[in-house]
């Protein structure tokens, strides 16, 4: 037997959980950015089960320019909210037929674009879909953070959690009570 060769399922166990990791761990949800096209922040879910990444898209409009193909589409980054939009300009990479969740294939545009999270920022595939219907309003898929991550999957918000806006009536009700003190 070498040296460094586990003896039983125990040992081997033993020796990975002394390995250190160099890669900063995330959770399955997470708040990043998209600075090139323009979304401060958008809550994603972290899903190591989808191998590309999925961004929520609406109004789409494929069109050529110089025989170069582009789609201008908007976005709401807020989940569960339209008040708030973005519009985007970007340059198709290609159409990729992608397996919905639910089974089905589509052709999908795909575009790339520079994500920042935990003060990295790299540059990622996205596909543009409407996600209306889904609980996040994108998907972070495994190629994304490949080599770049590991993935907590009991924990979120590693990145930190933004503070939310207080409504007045929140606002009144928090001075009355520090006047009662």
């Amino acid at each position: 037997m070498r040296k460094n060769q586990p003896k039983s399922f125990y040992d081997e166990i033993q020796m990975v959980k002394h390995k250190k990791s160099c890669l900063p761990v995330i959770g399955w949800r997470e708040w990043i950015e998209l600075p090139d096209l323009g979304i401060k922040r958008i809550k994603v879910k972290v899903d190591t089960g989808a191998r590309s990444s999925s961004l929520h898209a609406f109004n789409q409009q494929v069109f050529e320019q110089d025989g170069v193909q582009w789609i201008r589409f908007q976005v709401h980054p807020v989940q569960r909210k339209s008040d708030e939009t973005v519009d985007v300009l970007a340059k198709i990479v290609e159409f990729r037929s992608v397996r919905s969740s639910s089974g089905k294939n589509s052709m999908r545009p795909v575009i790339i674009t520079n994500i920042t999270l935990l003060g990295f920022t790299w540059p990622v595939e996205l596909t543009l879909a409407r996600r209306d219907e889904m609980g996040f309003r994108m998907l972070l898929g495994r190629e994304a953070f490949r080599g770049r991550f590991l993935v907590n999957a009991g924990k979120s918000f590693y990145n930190g959690n933004p503070k939310r806006k207080r409504n007045i009536s929140t606002k009144k009700y928090m001075s009355a009570k520090e006047e009662e003190k």
